[in-house]
């Protein structure tokens, strides 16, 4: 039911032009003031948006927009409208030549009556220092308005809360739903209400029906193996409202459109979305479960291991990658989930959705003689109970589930069971008819690199130089230097994404050149992926190395910082701070 954001701008442009040919603007402006004159009388103080529409339905200028605005016009009109500016991240547009009349007039009731996908809205609270906190994920059945008479319904629902609140009520929120343009013909609340109950008894029947495969998929695996009850094999997980989903419904292929070039790149974008474990609540440090959807997720920028997995998943897959999540503990038995890849060639490669870094999995054989070399593990994986994606999942039936001796041909049914991709298609989307909506496309970030990074380095000058007034110290700046060490920032992000390290002896030699005889330089690079300077600085300060920096002492003294801001999807930010000084050494 989304409407991607490309075709969303074309639509608001081609609307622009027409409200400019039509001269609307005017118009209001003449509507306007004749409703002041009119209706803002002393028993009128002002003058409400719902007030000036009104007027201006009254005399008909809303209709004969509606009636003007054709989306796919014929080939003189074409000819005299100007194309509208493309939008510079759509996925898909079909060349202009292929658009016919399919698009030249609205569906009526009936069609719409067969677009189950819901409305997902999701509350999101923000908090003075910018942390995001979920606070209601809501699926709105948007149909209802479809019975209405002219077009226009309203609706209370109770927003409930997310994850160990998911019983309990955080509000009401009242939605004003309205048709544009209205339909023609409206159908019957009792036709509406039974394509509901039956698309509900039709999803009842197949979840009721998987649930009864799942069962006797997992006694059949308990068979080949009894220590196989203890594996982390993950059929269902719970969402941020405590509904048990198939695992296989979390993935999608996500195509990113020209918002990310590479599968690395995506990679790094996963990896620079913050990371917050969902916990339970009481004692022991238990974990709470929680799979967020993909709009939850990117709402509020930040969540579980698993959120960032099945995200990087779903855009390698989009990639053209035969990609699975797998699941699994690493150091110390905490269970974790990353993602993995399959070559055409063989090779297997895990990929750590929260670092971005790449690993290849050569396994080790264990039956080989001692004095033979083994590979090298590099991993920090240690178990794997199964791999999954949107079509196939399949559980660890090897003798041991140690990584490092298993074997990834998931084709050998001896090594890893299947189950049916059938039964898969039937709970998951695009094979069945279900709750959860497609998944949303990627935003543009909205952040400007340069304003936020010179912000962020100008609050950092600040701090730095109250902090060493508390010191007692002066603080000089070097903006020469500051300059100097943006080649550095970009390398180090560079090297984040491709894995090659580029630019490194050029960067050196400035800093030669820049430092005299007889005088020290030192530089301190961090990493973030929050933009909040002052919880930055805090961080810097625990490190010796930075301390030292920022609270040098010595003959000539000279500071320098300097931030560079990374933007990424959704307004991720991989933020690169350094902090370097020089001085002349005193021996």
């Amino acid at each position: 039911m989304s409407l991607p954001p490309e075709k969303a701008s074309e639509l608001k442009q081609i609307i622009h032009q027409q409200l400019i040919k039509m001269d609307v603007h005017g118009r209001i402006r003449e509507v306007l003031a004749e409703a002041i004159r009119e209706e803002l009388a002393p028993e009128h103080p002002q003058l409400s948006t719902e007030d000036l529409i009104k007027a201006l339905r009254q005399r008909g200028i809303i209709d004969d927009v509606m009636k003007e605005l054709k989306f796919v016009t014929d080939g003189n009109e074409k000819e005299k409208t100007s194309a509208p500016k493309p939008s510079t991240h759509f996925v898909d547009r079909e060349p202009p030549a292929l658009k016919k009349s399919d698009g030249s007039k609205m569906v009526d009731a009936t069609a719409m009556l067969s677009i189950c996908d819901p409305v997902h809205m999701v509350l999101i609270k923000t908090d003075t220092f910018g942390e995001t906190t979920l606070v209601a994920s809501y699926f709105l059945e948007w149909r209802s308005v479809l019975a209405v008479e002219n077009g226009v319904t309203n609706v209370a629902v109770e927003l409930l809360g997310v994850g160990t609140e998911s019983k309990v009520s955080v509000g009401v929120l009242n939605i004003r739903l309205e048709m544009y343009p209205q339909l023609n013909k409206t159908l019957s609340p009792e036709a509406t209400n039974t394509q509901f109950a039956l698309e509900r008894q039709k999803t009842a029947e197949k979840e009721r029906l998987f649930l009864m495969y799942a069962k006797q998929w997992w006694r059949e695996y308990l068979q080949i193996r009894p220590t196989h009850n203890v594996r982390l094999v993950k059929i269902f997980a719970q969402d941020e409202n405590g509904v048990n989903r198939p695992v296989c419904s979390y993935i999608r292929p996500l195509r990113a459109g020209r918002l990310l070039d590479t599968p690395r790149q995506a990679a790094r974008f996963v990896s620079v979305l913050g990371y917050e474990r969902a916990l339970g609540i009481g004692g022991g440090g238990g974990k709470q479960e929680q799979w967020c959807t993909l709009l939850a997720f990117l709402s509020r920028n930040k969540g579980d291991c698993e959120d960032h997995a099945n995200l990087l998943c779903s855009l390698l897959l989009g990639f053209g990658l035969e990609a699975f999540v797998c699941v699994g503990t690493k150091a110390k038995g905490v269970p974790h989930t990353w993602v993995m890849t399959c070559g055409t060639d063989g090779t297997i490669t895990f990929w750590e959705s929260l670092t971005g870094h790449r690993y290849i999995h050569i396994p080790v054989n264990p039956d080989a003689p001692p004095l033979v070399e083994q590979p090298k593990v590099l991993h920090p994986y240690r178990t794997i109970g199964c791999v999954f994606n949107h079509q196939k999942f399949l559980g660890n039936c090897q003798p041991s589930d140690a990584v490092e001796v298993c074997v990834f041909d998931l084709h050998d049914e001896s090594k890893w069971k299947p189950m049916s991709e059938e039964a898969i298609k039937s709970v998951c989307p695009p094979g069945t008819t279900s709750s959860v909506p497609p998944f949303p496309p990627l935003c543009a970030s909205t952040v400007d690199a340069a304003v936020a990074s010179n912000e962020i380095e100008l609050q950092l000058r600040i701090l730095v130089s109250e902090h060493r007034k508390d010191l007692r110290l002066s603080t000089v700046w070097d903006d020469h230097l500051s300059y100097l060490l943006s080649p550095a920032l970009a390398a180090y992000e560079l090297e984040r994404t491709t894995s090659i390290s580029a630019g490194n002896e050029e960067f050196q030699d400035a800093i030669r050149r820049a430092v005299p005889d007889g005088h020290t330089f030192k530089g301190f690079p961090i990493h973030f992926v929050y933009r909040n300077a002052r919880r930055a600085f805090a961080t810097c300060l625990r490190s010796p190395f930075c301390e030292e920096i920022v609270c040098c002492r010595g003959d000539q003294v000279r500071l320098a910082v300097r931030v560079r801001v990374f933007p990424y999807p959704e307004s991720a930010c991989a933020v690169w701070i350094m902090f370097a000084c020089k001085y002349r050494s005193v021996l």
